[in-house]
């Protein structure tokens, strides 16, 4: 029987047995709903309909795309985050839901209605524009130093109608001087020789938007020795690290003067976050 002959549905189990994912039938639910326009709803009450040779054509280059193990973000161009619909590209990391714990945390933070708010190595924009859809009067200020991620934040933020200032900087070396009162980031904390750089989704991520030295301390290091020199008084630094670098991160925090440090866990229970602030003047 010819593909062209089979049903959605059909198609759709055939598919699923190509791909080796933790969701191969979400995969394919996903690829064919942005191939055809109808909803996965849709397809589950009509699995008879059948697609045009256009439609066949293109399901089946993204079909053959995720199985030869390509991210369905990157297949879609969007990922989802925060309920936001972010455009994703493979010049920046793929916004992960164990991420939207950063962003509860620093909503949870004591800071002002117009408090000032950065974000370091902001990729798709994902945490900016998280805050900025729960905090529309912060002034939030993102930057990247990868031109492309700066344009696609950017994209976003006309997108989804949200106000943020987003510039090209390779951490701090590049913006103008001024302080903050919260600053996040979820730098490169992967070490250069992690087995899981060549697994799923990451080999088709930038290595500089994972890969952080020997150990995979080095960008956060650098972000903490030079935030207190960006932090207003009492202003807060949250960042997202590997799970086991919880005691190194805190012991960072420290050397650089920060108090009230603590480290935080992640929804699979995982010590992921750290946040400290600069003490009041």
């Amino acid at each position: 029987m010819s593909e062209s002959s089979l049903t959605c549905e059909q198609l759709i189990r055939k598919a699923v047995a190509r791909i080796d994912s933790e969701t191969p039938r979400l995969d394919v639910e996903l690829i064919m709903e942005s191939v055809t326009g109808w909803s996965r709803t849709s397809l589950r009450a009509w699995p008879e309909r059948t697609l045009s040779d256009e439609q066949l054509a293109e399901f089946g280059h993204r079909v053959a795309q995720r199985a030869a193990g390509r991210p369905i973000a990157h297949i879609l161009g969007e990922q989802a985050f925060w309920s936001l619909p972010l455009m994703v590209s493979d010049a920046t990391l793929i916004p992960r839901p164990d991420t939207e714990r950063l962003v509860e945390t620093a909503l949870d933070l004591p800071l002002a209605a117009d408090a000032r708010v950065l974000d370091l190595g902001t990729g798709t924009g994902a945490i900016a524009l998280a805050l900025a859809s729960e905090k529309p009067t912060w002034q939030i200020v993102a930057c990247d130093a990868v031109p492309a991620a700066v344009e696609l934040a950017r994209a976003n933020a006309r997108r989804l109608e949200l106000l943020l200032e987003v510039t090209r900087s390779h951490w701090f070396d590049d913006l103008p001087p001024g302080r903050f009162d919260l600053i996040v980031s979820n730098p490169p904390y992967i070490a250069a020789d992690d087995r899981h750089l060549r697994e799923g989704d990451v080999r088709f991520e930038p290595a500089t938007a994972l890969v952080a030295g020997v150990e995979g301390l080095d960008d956060l290091r650098h972000i903490i020795c030079e935030a207190p020199g960006w932090l207003s008084s009492g202003g807060w630094l949250l960042v997202e690290h590997g799970y086991d670098q919880g005691s190194a991160v805190r012991e960072l925090f420290e050397a650089a003067g920060l108090v009230d440090v603590s480290t935080i866990r992640d929804y699979g229970g995982q010590p992921r976050l750290t946040r400290g602030r600069l003490p009041l003047s």
